[in-house]
This record gives C-alpha cells, structure tokens and sequence, in this order.
C-alpha cells in the first residue's frame, strides 16, 4: 500500500493551538523564522500607523490612518492596518508592516484552528493571550529592528462590553481603559482622545472623535496619514458589538472625514473639550 500524501501528523488529533502545531512540522513557515544579520533591519522594512481604539456603551471601535513609510518616504499610501481577528474581535497593526500582516494572518487562523478542534469560542482573554505568545515569538526579529507592536480590541459578552489590550515588543499584555493608541502618531492621537473622549458617547459620535485624533496625528507626525480626499482614502474604522463586528464603508467613513475637514478649515487646531462644571 503507498504511503499517503498527507503525513500522519496532520491527520492525528493534537493541540488546538495552530501556531504550536506549525512550530512542531513546519517552523519555517512561522512570521518570526528568518534569520537575519546584526544590520538593523528596520531601516529597509516598510511601517505602518497609527491605530486607536476607544470603548462605547455596547462595544468598541478601532480605527487606523492608511499610511505606511520607509525611513523619509511614504511606501504605501493605501495600506489596510485594521483587521477583525474573527466575529468579535478585531486587530490594529504598528511596526513593520510585511511581518505585521504576516501575524495577523497566523492569528487569524489560531483562533478558526481553535474553534474547530474544541468546538467552542476562545474568551476575550484567552483571544489577548494567544496573540501574545504569537508577538513573543517575533522577539528574535524585533531585536533587529522589525517590531510588530498590535492594539487588540473585543466584544465581551460576559460584561456587554468592549475592551482594549495593548501590546510590547516582547509580548506582555496590558489592558487598556476608556481608549488607546499604537504607533509613531499614538502621542499626539491620544492627546486628543484624553480631551475628547466621553465614556457616554453614541457610536457615530465616537466614530467622528476617533478620526478627529487621527486627524491631529497627522498633523504632528509625519509618518501619519490624514484622509485624502483626492484620491478617496480615508481611515479604516472597525465597530464591534453584541451583534458582531462590521467595518464602516468608504462612503460613510469618507462623509465623517469630510465634516472634520471642513471644521478644521475653520478651527485648525480643532474642537475645543468642555471644562468640567461649564466653566
């Protein structure tokens, strides 16, 4: 009888992590497993931000600017840095953008991995712990100049609510309260939302404030992308609720982008926050 095409480990039940199963039969094939020189290789790799993510009554939204830049220039102008990691989950990119996908990609597949060997959902936690094992084994690459620095946002449906987790270059996991930022633009982004931001706001309202600080991103970094409306690239903003994630079309992200331009041909600096108490 002729051996078959598929070998035996494939075909024998294992561990319902994909990526230690891929560590074990193909390690090559790992975002994290080629093996560079002492050179810093982060200055030839594209990168991409910035991403911020904020909390509503009812869910969470994450949004990210298109751009992508390689040292001085702008390498890509139309880059998708905002993916949902699976029904109710999403993931934004910071960091060199090929190894960046690349683990996306890997998450993606842990997650469907996951739920078709244990025929159930990983918890929100469980979500934020394997993708940090995944950041962890691209320590090696990260020490040579090509981080991969995520936002990881969620719908928990055991508290009805969103929640944010933020990332370091060595995998450690901190969650993050109200909002959050990644990226070179993420200082400024944040500095926005903490004047912004209201824990009450409705989820088209949120949508605007969130690209208001993308907005004020690229107004003080350069490797930030505000929207560009002649050639019709606006953020990529991702909402998540009880009913599942959805990302917003073009047209209606495009219609936001285009109100908080024409208030900052009147307001560069952009809308004022109210003092506490009216004052």
């Amino acid at each position: 009888m002729s051996e078959s095409r598929i070998p035996a480990a494939f075909m024998t039940p294992g561990t319902s992590s994909f990526a230690d199963f891929l560590t074990a039969q193909s390690p090559d094939l790992l975002p994290g497993s080629v093996q560079g020189g002492s050179a810093n290789l982060g200055d030839i790799a594209p990168h991409g931000t910035t991403i911020v993510a904020a909390t509503f009554p009812g869910g969470v939204i994450i949004a990210g600017d298109r751009r992508a830049t390689q040292g001085n220039l702008i390498a890509e102008r139309d880059m998708r840095k905002v993916y949902p990691a699976d029904e109710y989950s999403a993931v934004g990119i910071a960091g060199s953008a090929g190894l960046a996908i690349e683990l996306v990609k890997l998450f993606q597949t842990e997650l469907e991995h996951y739920e078709k060997i244990e025929g159930t959902t990983l918890s929100i936690e469980g979500k934020a712990s394997r993708l940090s094992a995944l950041i962890r084994s691209n320590l090696p690459m990260a020490m040579q100049g090509l981080v991969v620095v995520p936002l990881f946002v969620g719908f928990d449906p055991d508290t009805g609510s969103g929640r944010i987790y933020g990332y370091d270059p060595t995998g450690g996991r901190y969650e993050q309260t109200s909002y959050s930022g990644v990226g070179s633009g993420s200082l400024f982004a944040k500095g926005s939302l903490k004047k912004l931001y209201r824990e009450d706001l409705d989820e088209a309202t949120l949508v605007a404030v969130l690209i208001q600080a993308l907005y004020d991103a690229a107004d003080d970094d350069s490797a930030t992308g505000g929207p560009d409306l002649s050639r019709k690239l606006f953020p990529i903003v991702h909402v998540i609720t009880a009913d599942g994630g959805r990302t917003l079309p073009d047209a209606e992200v495009g219609a936001v982008a285009e109100a908080v331009i024409t208030g900052r041909l009147q307001r560069p600096d952009g809308p004022i926050a109210e003092l506490e108490g009216g004052q």
